[in-house]
């Protein structure tokens, strides 16, 4: 894959047709112009992230709390700080990035640590095959939480079988994601249309609120969404 180009920040089964627009977009209009995104574009297992994609993502790159570099599309990136900042000024919740943008090769890294930890099976429920993970888009973020100890200090958590052991924060913090623009990418109960299992932290910049809110209060998937708005055949 060829490397995105990048913006350094400051701080620490469905085949989906190409050129769709997000909701209120003028489709036809969007078909024309070959240097945007498509911001519902559809990659999963069956799905690989489509040709040239790299060529039109514009990412920008920031540090974690955990000196770890992560890259995001630049206005997901944008969206998130804003969900970021409504979370700590308004429910006392601290996330941090993970994971965003991955090349191929990085995915594949991130499979074998998988397997080596947890087992082949878990990790084919939990780890896309490299081409074939959202994280390619740049669009998809992995978070984790940042929680306050006896003495007020903030310390990481940011194992996934520790982050799972908070399910009332991740359900203020998903209260808010289609406010900024995001859903979250794989529901609890929705393997068998996703291909993973519930991911609290996974969450998927779709850009419009509007979309966001319609995915997220009808409990949908985005392959279900898809399917059910834009005519596409499972």
């Amino acid at each position: 894959m060829k490397p995105a180009k990048r913006i350094d920040a400051q701080g620490p089964g469905v085949t989906f047709p190409a050129g769709v627009a997000s909701a209120g977009e003028d489709e036809e209009e969007m078909g024309k112009d070959i240097s945007r995104i498509n911001y519902l574009v559809l990659v999963n297992k069956s799905n690989p992230l489509p040709d040239k994609w790299e060529n039109k993502l514009e990412t920008t790159t920031t540090v974690n709390s955990l000196g770890g570099e992560v890259e995001v599309e630049s206005k997901a990136y944008s969206a998130y700080q804003l969900l970021k900042a409504d979370l700590e000024e308004n429910n006392g919740i601290y996330i941090e990035l993970d994971s965003g943008y991955r090349s191929a090769a990085a995915q594949k890294e991130l499979m074998d640590r998988f397997t080596g930890r947890y087992g082949a099976d878990c990790a084919a429920r939990t780890v896309a095959a490299p081409g074939f993970s959202e994280h390619h888009t740049g669009l998809a973020i992995d978070l984790y939480l940042r929680l306050k100890d006896e003495h007020g200090e903030l310390t990481d958590v940011g194992l996934n079988e520790d982050l799972v052991m908070y399910p009332g924060i991740w359900a203020q913090i998903h209260a808010k994601l289609a406010d900024y623009g995001f859903i979250l990418r794989y529901p609890d109960g929705r393997e068998h249309i996703t291909g993973f299992g519930y991911e609290p932290w996974h969450i998927r910049y779709v850009d419009s609120a509007d979309t966001a809110r319609e995915i997220m209060e009808q409990g949908l998937t985005l392959e279900e969404y898809l399917n059910r708005f834009r005519t596409v055949q499972i």
